[in-house]
């Protein structure tokens, strides 16, 4: 069911399904896209990066972003189609976090795991002396 919101983009009240823009909005979407795959279908433009986009077409920077974080626009076919990295600021052609980021986090998290097996093993050795119960013999 439908719930009552504002457009993201022109903050006209409208009937949400699926996305958070109006109908009138997503008409304008596809029309800036047409426009975008238009100027991309030429030869010469096929090798063009975002920003040369914008100023080949006019179209907006955050919505070219857009088309290409949903797969719209494809890097095999455009191959100079990237975005940054959302933590680095690389540039990054699929994903949200490129590869170096990625072996950081898997490292952080490896070493985390690490010291988290040291610490159990650490407070089962500390169990286990509490148990142990020590006699002196005087002689």
């Amino acid at each position: 069911m439908a719930e009552i919101a504002n457009c993201e983009r022109c903050d006209k009240l409208f009937a949400k399904v699926t996305r958070p823009i109006c109908a009138e909005c997503v008409k304008e979407e596809e029309k800036k896209y047409e426009i975008v795959y238009k100027f991309l279908k030429v030869r010469e433009n096929r090798q063009a990066t975002i920003p040369e986009i914008v100023e080949g077409t006019g179209v907006e920077h955050d919505l070219i972003l857009h088309f290409v974080k949903e797969k719209r626009l494809r890097q095999s076919q455009f191959p100079n189609l990237t975005y940054p990295c959302e933590r680095c600021g690389k540039q990054i052609s699929k994903g949200k976090i490129c590869d170096s980021c990625v072996g950081e986090f898997q490292s952080d998290l490896h070493q985390l795991d690490q010291e988290n097996q040291v610490k159990q093993r650490n407070l089962e050795e500390e169990q286990n002396k509490a148990k142990t119960y020590f006699t002196r013999i005087n002689k």
